[in-house]
């Protein structure tokens, strides 16, 4: 699978894995954040299909020139997950969902509405969305997300952000902790003519957000504990929001989790999917 369709756009897919697996093999999906792409997950995927995986990296809504509806409305989290719904009617079975980031919402949105499609969720640095809102009153959350209000305003912030190539987006990425290599790809990415502006719409559609419930799959929250983005309280409350067994594993690093640590998700994965050959 190269691509697949939903409500008139055209989403871009990597489709990694030895042949076994694209019949009757597990079958893993990885959902990207902000500002990255598909191949936020270079480093993680071959370690996954080493195992007998079979790994798809969507382009996500915005990310992709055939996938950039025009309103902020069409970024809101419902259409979000129902892409995700789109891709894996055209797979079978159950899988394992992996998110990183914004992915990370729309994973967990999905695990929540969807349990039967899931064999297991992996969240990387993503706090569950209920637990994030809670931590914005009574924690430091306010002023680690104090971006996303400036995100809010129009047209500004990707001018600025995207001037001279993309010159202060990279250097922010560099600053969050994202390697010199990799911040330049993103920045790049984004300096496209209405890319940036794209990806933003995800943060402009939360006003029109939907709660996000618990989760009783199986599920793995991955955490940096240098992570400048969610609060001890997010991190610490996600567990009050699943149902179903919970595993959080804290690392020494940052927010790039797919991008530093490919080899704790990898290792997360595998331990997840182990467990559901088990059951």
């Amino acid at each position: 699978m190269d691509s697949f369709t939903r409500a008139g756009l055209h989403f871009r897919v990597d489709d990694h894995g030895p042949s076994s697996a694209r019949e009757d093999g597990a079958v893993v999906v990885c959902l990207h954040g902000f500002p990255q792409g598909p191949e936020a997950y270079d480093a993680v995927v071959p370690r996954l299909t080493a195992a007998g995986l079979r790994v798809l990296v969507p382009e996500q809504r915005g990310y992709g020139p055939r996938a950039r509806p025009p309103h902020r409305r069409d970024y809101a989290l419902p259409a979000l997950v129902a892409d995700v719904t789109a891709l894996l009617d055209l797979l079978p079975g159950p899988v394992h969902l992996v998110g990183h980031d914004w992915g990370g919402v729309v994973a967990w949105a999905f695990a929540a509405a969807h349990p039967e499609r899931l064999a297991s969720l992996t969240v990387l640095s993503q706090a569950h969305p209920a637990a994030y809102r809670a931590a914005v009153t009574n924690s430091s959350q306010a002023w680690r997300s104090a971006y996303v209000g400036a995100f809010q305003v129009p047209v500004l912030p990707e001018a600025l952000l995207t001037a001279g190539g993309g010159r202060l987006l990279g250097a922010s990425l560099r600053r969050s902790g994202l390697p010199a290599d990799l911040a330049a790809g993103y920045a790049r990415r984004h300096s496209a003519p209405g890319a940036l502006r794209a990806a933003l719409g995800w943060y402009r559609a939360l006003p029109f957000a939907a709660g996000v419930g618990r989760v009783r799959v199986p599920t793995t929250y991955l955490h940096g504990s240098r992570d400048p983005f969610y609060s001890a309280a997010a991190v610490e409350r996600t567990a009050d929001f699943v149902r179903g067994p919970y595993r959080r594993v804290d690392l020494d690093t940052g927010h790039w989790i797919p991008e530093l640590r490919p080899d704790a998700v990898a290792e997360a994965v595998l331990a997840a999917a182990d467990g559901a050959d088990r059951t």
